[in-house]
């Protein structure tokens, strides 16, 4: 199928990689979004080799590789900072055929901006669609309309377009805790540069990872009841109260960081759901399948979606709403299992069951490097780039 013109409905980081490879396989794409400024949710984001292959694809591996912290090896430790378990990474980089990238999220989203050719419309909101044999159409709240021989809904996990694609209201279901995430100078007293340090305890976790401009991505997770008020004023004080007696590098991070610059996203996933795709219409990214983060697979499966997509788009020539079809089949059952496994991880780590998690405690000291390693390939290698 040749000359489509395409409707995408949110430029976050499954819409810009979606309209990037479906530009790239010849299509016309028009991207909108609502907001009036672009800001992207919370301060850095890890991408394992699935995503950054799908950005290789696209010919974009320098830019990511440029955008990237070089993390080599992965450290888990107690909560007062003895040493868990140790990975080296560099194995699992050889398994799957690419280094993960955490990166920070305002450094990929310029770069998939500027690799989309073309004006983003922002401040468009997205209201409702109609469609029939021939063509989909978007309606927005200031009256404009935009045609295409499809939509592509990548409006995230508060989808506006979910309900109509699924005939039902799906809403997000909270993941029962809080995360605290930022950006910090890089520094040995916080971390080595080049790992990933995870320390838990207490249901918690604090951690911190490499990105590129000398800079830890930091997070903090803490269960908590949901509407518990965010109040960036405590964030410090708060942190210094949940996490009172852990290591000194935790404490030092606390001290460190900018309240006025980190995210404090209630974590929320969505699905799994039945249905992606409803005749011209479909679901990409948090949309179709919000994860909760403690995989790192949501914006990877944002990515595929987007290669996937454009992949089939451009290799059939019987019909849009086949290629959409072929689209659902292939997505909905590598998402599914993405979901339902990050939302059972989120609960392992989180204490839903205490007895889980001081089991997963134990296992973390027991486990060999090569399990670890051989449990995250797995996921990566799920998907549609082996």
């Amino acid at each position: 199928m040749h000359d489509l013109n395409v409707v995408i409905i949110g430029a976050g980081i499954g819409g810009l990689t979606a309209g990037i490879a479906l530009q790239q396989a010849g299509f016309t794409v028009e991207i909108y979004d609502r907001v009036r400024e672009l800001r992207p949710a919370g301060a850095g984001i890890s991408l394992w080799s699935n995503g950054v292959k799908v950005m290789n694809s696209l010919g974009l591996g320098e830019q990511m590789a440029a955008i990237g912290g070089q993390m080599d090896q992965m450290q888990y430790r107690t909560k007062t900072g003895e040493l868990l378990n140790d990975i080296d990474l560099l194995p699992l980089i050889e398994t799957v055929g690419q280094r993960p990238y955490p990166v920070a999220r305002r450094d990929l989203q310029a770069m998939l901006l500027k690799a989309f050719q073309g004006e983003v419309h922002l401040d468009h909101r997205c209201i409702a669609v109609e469609q029939d044999e021939t063509q989909a159409i978007a309606l927005f709240d200031n009256g404009h309309r935009a045609t295409g021989d499809l939509v592509i809904a990548a409006d995230g996990v508060r989808s506006i377009l979910r309900e109509y694609v699924l005939g039902k209201t799906v809403e997000p279901k909270y993941g029962g805790y809080v995360n605290w995430n930022g950006l910090v100078p890089a520094s040995e007293d916080l971390a080595p540069k080049t790992s990933w340090v995870i320390y838990v305890g207490d249901h918690q976790r604090a951690s911190l990872m490499p990105v590129a401009g000398d800079r830890f991505y930091f997070f903090f997770d803490v269960p908590l009841p949901k509407g518990t008020p965010a109040e960036p004023e405590r964030y410090k004080s708060e942190l210094a109260t949940h996490f009172a007696g852990w290591a000194e590098p935790v404490q030092r991070l606390i001290e460190a960081f900018d309240p006025a610059t980190v995210a404090r996203p209630e974590i929320h996933d969505v699905g799994p759901i039945d249905a992606m795709v409803r005749g011209r219409v479909a679901l990409l990214g948090d949309a179709a399948h919000a994860t909760c983060p403690d995989l790192g697979q949501g914006g990877c499966q944002a990515m595929e979606d987007g290669w996937v997509l454009a992949q089939y788009l451009k290799t059939t020539n019987i019909s849009v709403d086949y290629a959409l079809q072929r689209y659902e089949r292939d997505r909905k059952e590598r998402t599914t299992a993405v979901v339902q496994k990050a939302r059972q991880r989120a609960e392992m780590i989180h204490g839903k069951d205490p007895a889980l998690t001081q089991k997963w405690y134990q296992q973390l000291a027991e486990e060999s490097p090569q399990d670890v390693t051989d449990a995250i390939a797995k996921v990566i290698l799920a998907g549609p780039m082996h």
